[in-house]
């Protein structure tokens, strides 16, 4: 569905790590498309999805779940310029949304890229539940980020929301940046969320290391460990294993 866009600037709130220039390049009208998913009530929709090319690119998407219906999104974001996939999900009675997202990669021959996860999850009746989990690993200056948002309506008690984010930098000059925000107006509700970013374990690496396995498998071991938690919720072990195996491909002739 399209709509009136202009291009953003940093001083919206969920543009604020975004990367201004590669905006510029794509201009207003591919921010103006919005993809739109409708699932029924007590129905179930699962969407796995690998995105990011050389060139920037922005995905969005609005997804309604009615009464009971569930709804899982998985995506590797591992694009080669600016990329960005973002998230608007309502929530009916007694439904389920679960997001679990990798930002993975380092930069390009311009500099750095930054790949982001943008959410906001709207519990709008009692009885809902939602779960983000997402992990940022990068390197060479890139920059992965997670925009989340959790807003809970006046009336929609029973709600249970949560949202955890974990950076990991393997060279000095990576960033990443978790922004969570909890807006809710209801007082029956459970509400979390955590995030910390840090380095590769460099002690579990030298014990892998000193029963010989090599420095590179010894690295991908870890990073796949990493950033399987967000894949926990995918109960096809096929599209789990394609995801994982996409995400991990990355990190092939990066020279860490």
């Amino acid at each position: 569905m399209a709509e009136a866009a202009t291009l953003p600037t940093r001083r919206d709130e969920a543009w604020r790590y975004a990367d201004i220039d590669a905006i510029a390049r794509l201009g207003a009208e591919a921010l103006a498309q919005w993809q739109a998913l409708d699932v029924p009530a007590g129905t179930s929709l699962t969407r796995c999805l690998v995105v990011g090319a050389d060139a920037p690119e922005v995905q969005r998407w609005r997804v309604r779940l009615e009464d009971s219906a569930r709804a899982g999104f998985f995506i590797v974001n591992r694009g080669g310029d600016y990329t960005r996939v973002e998230l608007e999900v309502h929530l009916a009675r007694g439904a389920h949304f679960e997001f679990g997202g990798v930002t993975i990669g380092g930069a390009n021959e311009q500099g750095g890229v930054t790949r982001e996860f943008v959410t906001t999850v709207i519990h709008a009746e009692p009885e809902a539940s939602s779960n983000q989990v997402v992990r940022a690993v990068h390197w060479g200056g890139a920059s992965g980020n997670f925009l989340g948002q959790i807003k809970v309506a006046r009336h929609a008690q029973k709600t249970d929301a949560a949202q955890d984010f974990k950076g990991l930098l393997l060279e000095a000059g990576a960033s990443a940046n978790a922004v969570p925000q909890l807006e809710i107006f209801a007082d029956d509700v459970k509400c979390a969320h955590g995030a910390t970013v840090g380095a590769l374990d460099e002690a579990a690496r030298f014990y892998m290391m000193a029963r010989g396995i090599a420095p590179a498998t010894a690295q991908r071991l870890l990073v796949q460990a990493f950033i399987g938690d967000a894949f926990v919720a995918l109960a096809d072990e096929a599209e789990r294993e394609r995801l994982l195996d996409a995400a991990l491909g990355v990190l092939e002739g990066a020279r860490l």
